[in-house]
């Protein structure tokens, strides 16, 4: 029998494709069509928890490649709205990778988060719902979301709680937190001016080491916290060209969350 794969169609050079026309494999015969249901549009998010606040984060650009999608697509969700002007919201989700992976995430914990009210009378509680959003992670690790989340809130006892995941679900509470394209550019800022990796406390040796108890990590107050992470994307913008266009802040307090908008360089 004749194979159609060695005659290629007569409208092909009309039409501009064809699967015939690709040159089969060497050693097979055959060609492999690979299909990749995956995509980075880029971005990046960062989060921070204080003792009665937590605060998250991200730019507004979506790209792909070296195009931009479009200039404004918030990476920032409340979680647990009782309607769109988000009153009721105490959950704040932040995704950045995948776009649509981001989306549908978001709708599935919000889903999750509000039958827990109208089930139980009251809100789900930001422990709670850290470890569900893991059980959902890791219920799709063999096609799993293509993002990497942080969730943020204010636990039982008032104090800021924040949790970052892996796109697998394992997860951990963090004084801070950067993921996205400019990871490694805030990530190590925030190691310095929030966690205090490699400092100490002057004077505390003897001899040579004049410097040996470490300094302790201690959480920076609302308003320090809100300008370090300005100054994080403003230096993240000059360095790297999927993040820009605007910086979308949430605060969250027992109060509730309150939206800030910062706009970013467009270059």
């Amino acid at each position: 029998m004749t194979s159609l794969l060695n005659h290629p169609s007569p409208h092909a050079e009309t039409i501009g494709y064809s699967f015939a026309e690709q040159q089969p494999n060497a050693a097979t015969g055959f060609k492999q069509h690979r299909f990749y249901p995956y995509t980075d549009n880029g971005g990046s998010t960062l989060g921070i928890a204080g003792k009665d606040y937590a605060i998250l984060a991200g730019d507004t650009r979506s790209t792909s490649g070296y195009n931009i999608n479009t200039r404004y697509a918030p990476k920032l969700y409340r979680v647990g709205e009782d309607n769109e002007g988000g009153e009721g919201a105490h959950l704040v989700l932040s995704v950045v990778g995948f776009a649509a992976d981001g989306r549908a995430l978001k709708e599935r914990l919000d889903s999750i988060v509000k039958m827990y009210k109208y089930k139980h009378g009251k809100p789900m509680s930001v422990k709670a719902c850290a470890q569900r959003l893991s059980t959902i992670l890791y219920s799709k690790r063999f096609f799993p979301y293509y993002v990497h989340a942080i969730l943020g809130g204010i636990d039982e006892d008032g104090q800021g709680a924040l949790y970052s995941y892996d796109p697998v679900g394992s997860y951990e509470r963090e004084y801070c937190r950067a993921a996205g394209a400019a990871a490694s550019l805030i990530m190590p800022f925030l190691d310095n001016q929030v966690n205090f990796k490699n400092q100490y406390v002057a004077g505390t040796g003897e001899g040579n080491a004049l410097d040996k108890e470490p300094r302790k990590a201690e959480p920076p107050s609302k308003d320090t916290a809100l300008q370090l992470v300005h100054d994080a994307f403003t230096s993240a913008v000059e360095r790297h060209i999927e993040v820009g266009d605007g910086l979308q802040v949430m605060v969250i307090t027992r109060e509730g969350i309150q939206e800030i908008y910062h706009p970013l360089k467009k270059d």
